[in-house]
């Protein structure tokens, strides 16, 4: 693993979504979809830092189109073993 992307919305439709066009637009795999609380969902993938930055900025669109809210996202390119643990 290169890089991990982390995409979080509001409502499970925009994660969704947004995993979606990620997958098709990029070489990632899906790590987990987190139920953070409050309706908010973390999508959390993994690929090379080029895959997974491309993705990303996709991903960041998509959940505006179903009516939904990015509430943020984040690109940790190489990241520490210990990282690589908790997910």
């Amino acid at each position: 693993m290169s890089a991990i992307g982390l995409i979080e919305t509001r409502g499970l439709t925009s994660a969704a979504e947004a995993l979606d066009s990620m997958a098709k637009a990029a070489n990632i795999r899906c790590v987990d979809l987190k139920r953070v609380g409050s309706g908010l969902i973390t999508v959390i993938i993994e690929g090379d830092v080029a895959d997974v930055n491309s993705a990303v900025e996709i991903g960041k669109d998509s959940p505006g189109r179903v009516g939904g809210e990015l509430i943020s996202s984040n690109v940790i390119p190489r990241p520490h073993i210990e990282i690589e643990k908790l997910l």
